[in-house]
């Protein structure tokens, strides 16, 4: 077996209304004198003042960087605006996009980044990995977070919508880890069975606990669900525990139709279609989808039923490589529609 690297992050801290200690946390990680931070208009208008005001108190000079997209060429806009910051730690302060770019800049620039997740809306919260648009959309390794820090009471605050994305999320792991076994049984990929059985586990909580989040969902169990199938990734030195062929599929729409759904939405549908195709208990991840109120159908995300075909069918050759369900199974836009249809995605 060759062997591969495990990146972990040094310290995780959860906690609420915990904000102002951003700066005491940062000093007890790596003592920066300067930070370099990327967020959105929207969460700087949150969050700036509390954060500047601590880091300030903990005299740590800091830079603010706007997050517009995550294109490449946004991207490395970006990067040469940090590059003249000279600072010693890159922080990302936000949802998805804020954080994969700031964890994307720390790894061309060989700095530490630390992950400050404003939404519950996908596993990039502790994870190497960073997703960005392209000729085609695709997710490549990066730097696992020196540190993750969360505020609960500000998941709490982000749109349900997001929260509900973060529970599609952790569904591509009940079908990625099936993808992994297919690999290694397939093709004699190497399995990680503490890494799979982990990014399982991520899952299994929330949907055993699902049923209680009709009314008010615990974002902290969901965090930490989506914390822990991040640091999978970190063991397994590779997405595998995390993403199979519904982030495939999530990527196809993507490159269809960019602006369709967000990411956890399309790789919930995603596994939904993937695990019926796998022979898994497709229905389960249905009723968790539906106990917090995620999408289940194409039509709640605007996706086509063509261009949802579309992506079945070109899924896996965007990422050849990788073994999965949809190496076995070769989709064709006829399968595909049948497939949606029945598990009522469409």
């Amino acid at each position: 077996m060759p062997s591969h690297v495990m990146e972990l992050p040094r310290k995780i801290v959860i906690g609420e209304k915990n904000i102002s200690d951003i700066g005491t946390f940062l000093v007890g990680l790596s003592n920066p004198k300067k930070v370099s931070i990327v967020s959105g208009d929207q969460v700087r208008k949150i969050a700036f003042k509390k954060v500047a005001s601590s880091l300030s108190d903990s005299e740590i000079k800091n830079v603010w960087h706007l997050s517009k997209s995550n294109d490449v060429a946004s991207v490395k806009r970006t990067l040469e605006q940090i590059k003249k910051d000279k600072g010693d730690l890159i922080v990302g302060i936000g949802g998805g996009r804020s954080v994969d770019i700031a964890k994307m800049i720390a790894f061309t620039l060989k700095k530490s980044f630390v992950s400050i997740p404003t939404s519950a809306s996908h596993d990039g919260i502790a994870s190497p990995f960073v997703s960005l648009r392209g000729d085609k959309p695709y997710s490549i390794i990066a730097t696992a977070p020196l540190g993750v820090f969360v505020d609960i009471e500000i998941l709490k605050k982000a749109p349900r919508k997001l929260l509900a994305s973060g529970c599609g999320d952790l569904m591509a792991k009940v079908t990625a880890v099936r993808d992994w076994e297919l690999a290694r049984d397939n093709i004699g990929e190497y399995f990680g069975t503490y890494a799979a059985n982990l990014a399982s586990m991520s899952a299994k909580i929330v949907i055993d606990n699902s049923k209680n989040f009709k009314r008010n969902p615990d974002v902290r169990m969901i965090v930490e669900a989506l914390i822990s199938s991040g640091v999978a990734a970190c063991i397994a030195g590779s997405s595998r525990p995390c993403s199979g062929a519904e982030h495939l599929f999530s990527h196809a729409v993507d490159y269809l139709e960019p602006d369709v759904g967000l990411h956890g939405e399309k790789c919930g549908i995603g596994a939904i279609l993937i695990a019926k195709l796998q022979g898994q208990d497709w229905k389960r991840i249905i009723q968790m989808l539906k106990n917090v109120g995620a999408p289940t159908t194409a039509k709640e995300i605007g996706l086509s039923s063509r261009t949802l075909a579309k992506a079945l069918t070109i899924a896996q050759s965007l990422r050849p490589e990788r073994y999965t369900i949809l190496s076995q199974v070769k989709m064709n836009e006829e399968k595909a529609i049948a497939l949606a249809k029945s598990t009522g995605v469409l």
